[in-house]
């Protein structure tokens, strides 16, 4: 997983496709100064500096090492950064305030162990809050869209795209939280006039769109049938998506 988003520019895509949804999520889970956080598959940072910026104390992790050293590079100073495998991290039980994840712990291929994850570091009356793309939603078009074309899930492995649907999010929770609420928003992505020039955008930039066109790269007539499945999923201008924010306290 993590040499995928070592392709191409993360942060690049970032600024254009998700620009202030890490503070948006920063701001919904009311994070405050001296509050232990953690942002679990951060990329370059995206919920962690602006949380970093209110005076918490973080902690951003993510598999990909290349973005953990760009985030140690130019982040802002105040972020703890750390390599670590969001089903598997290195952190003590109920060490965290907040324990969050702006579209990063969705790609995690087990959903139930990532879940257990952030369930354990938080402690009790803790906030866990989460950023992802509901299935009906453009983006979520877009990853059942390609899913034909990526090779078969492996057992125990689920779609990113179900993070998106609160049912199973209630699942993967369960009891050990309460107050658990979901609230939706539109994300704009920044500068594109056309579905190609979005298409040329992610070939250029997201590591993940790079593998899927390598994957397929001797077949030209797949290749064609990725695209035509990428332009149709992309649909015509404002290019944005509906997001979900999910929030929940641990019990």
């Amino acid at each position: 997983m993590a040499r995928f988003w070592e392709d191409g520019d993360y942060a690049a895509f970032a600024e254009r496709m998700l620009a202030g949804l890490g503070a948006r999520l920063v701001a919904h889970l009311d994070v405050a100064v001296d509050e232990r956080v953690l942002d679990v598959a951060c990329g370059v940072g995206n919920a962690a500096i602006p949380a970093a910026a209110l005076g918490a104390a973080v902690t951003a992790s993510d598999l990909t090492p290349a973005l953990v050293a760009r985030g140690r590079a130019e982040a802002p100073g105040g972020i703890d950064w750390v390599v670590a495998d969001a089903q598997d991290l290195p952190f003590p039980d109920a060490h965290f305030d907040v324990v969050m994840s702006c579209v990063g712990v969705i790609f995690a291929p087990r959903h139930d162990l990532a879940a257990a994850e952030l369930l354990r570091v938080c402690r009790p009356g803790g906030r866990i809050g989460l950023v992802t793309w509901p299935p009906e939603s453009r983006t979520g078009t877009l990853m059942r869209a390609i899913e034909p074309f990526a090779p078969p899930l492996r057992p125990g492995t689920e779609p990113v795209h179900r993070w998106g649907d609160p049912d199973h999010v209630r699942r993967l929770l369960g009891d050990a939280v309460e107050d658990l609420t979901f609230t939706r928003g539109v994300q704009g992505h920044l500068g594109f006039e056309t579905a190609h020039e979005l298409l040329a955008f992610f070939r250029a930039v997201q590591g993940p769109t790079q593998a899927l066109f390598r994957l397929h790269a001797d077949d030209p007539a797949r290749t064609a049938e990725l695209e035509a499945a990428m332009l149709e999923a992309f649909g015509e201008p404002p290019f944005e998506s509906e997001y979900l924010l999910v929030r929940a306290t641990r019990r």
